[in-house]
């Protein structure tokens, strides 16, 4: 079969690997993969060789976002069947540490998470044409959902999980900074869950433009329109919740003085590995919780649920998608974002 592996920052090659024959444990599933989802992590790691202090130590296929058919089921498999759809949730926490034990299991002290270098030997990922999984981690989908959207599951969980860490935000304003992938998807999320007004910001006009027709009340160059979003920060700030994506220092310190008193920062972006300033005098005479925000845990089934039900429409986000043999080219469209929203692999 062939696999999407990195061996390297800017290294990446499609490896051809015998699939293990195996026989299936008792709760195993194993699935023709279809379609994968690029995702901001994998494209770290295409660039980098790494994401924050995890760094590839060894050949690491990458990739968590897929969906698949299931093409076996162990003896004791009872959610899913032969020929069904699935999307993959990518995390295996443990159900035994203390944090899963407290149904916080985004935090497992076990985790193994697809596509990661955090663990040596590596997680490997998904972005392969035969993937071998515990049943707990296929999630049913109807027959009719098309691949592309089933593996939207993951990047909405993500959006769903920081909305949540927001809360509340039903009839409040918010703030999204940073309009990626995640970030549009947050804009989905927050519609969604019932926020009243709905402000982005972002340094590009592609990614604006997305987020306005995914449901954005409005949308402000973080250059042009300075004049425009400085006005939000003078006296005690303006927004209820801002959900920050972007993961850029600028970012994360204007949000202080963007937060009304009394507000909310859920940080979902990634800051660059190094020295950070952030104005902690300023939150701290305004009151405002700064929350961090990490993967998810329920929301995985939520985002498929919503999205085969049709509650939350994914689809403009979905901008192009490559053959597996093609890779490359896919994560160089992805790293375009003057072109491009979310990248998939067929795989």
């Amino acid at each position: 079969m062939k696999t999407c592996t990195l061996f390297g920052a800017g290294d990446l090659r499609i490896v051809e690997q015998t699939e293990a024959d195996d026989p299936l444990g008792p709760n195993e599933v194993r699935i023709r993969a279809r379609m994968g989802g690029i995702c901001g992590s994998d494209l770290h790691y295409f660039h980098e060789g790494r994401v924050g202090n995890f760094a590839v130590r060894e050949p690491l296929v990458l990739g968590h976002e897929v969906s698949g058919e299931v093409e076996q089921v162990g003896d004791s498999v009872v959610r899913v069947r032969v020929g069904q759809r699935v999307a993959v949730n990518p995390s295996l926490p443990c159900n035994a540490c203390d944090f899963c034990l407290q149904g916080m299991g985004n935090q497992c002290r076990n985790m193994r998470f697809f596509g990661s270098a955090a663990l040596m030997p590596h997680v490997q990922g998904v972005f392969k044409q035969s993937l071998r999984v515990p049943e707990s981690q296929c999630v049913p989908v109807p027959d009719e959902l098309d691949f592309s959207l089933a593996a939207m599951g993951e990047p909405l969980a993500v959006a769903l999980h920081a909305v949540q860490r927001a809360m509340p935000i039903t009839g409040r304003r918010v703030l999204i900074s940073g309009v990626g992938p995640i970030g549009c998807l947050v804009v989905l999320a927050a519609r969604h869950a019932g926020a009243a007004h709905i402000t982005v910001t972002d340094l590009m006009d592609a990614p604006l433009a997305m987020a306005a027709r995914v449901g954005a009340d409005q949308t402000l160059h973080v250059v042009n329109d300075a004049d425009r979003l400085r006005v939000y920060g003078d006296g005690k700030g303006h927004f209820d919740a801002v959900i920050e994506c972007s993961g850029a220092i600028a970012a994360m310190q204007s949000a202080v003085s963007l937060t009304r008193a009394g507000g909310v920062i859920v940080q979902v972006g990634f800051p660059p590995v190094g020295d950070q300033t952030f104005p902690i005098n300023a939150a701290l005479v305004k009151e405002i919780e700064y929350r961090g925000s990490f993967r998810f845990h329920p929301e995985f089934e939520w985002a498929i649920d919503f999205i085969a039900r049709g509650k939350i429409d994914v689809t403009p986000l979905l901008t192009a998608s490559f053959p597996i043999r093609d890779a490359v080219q896919a994560f160089e469209a992805a790293t375009d974002r003057s072109r491009h929203m979310k990248v998939q692999l067929e795989l």
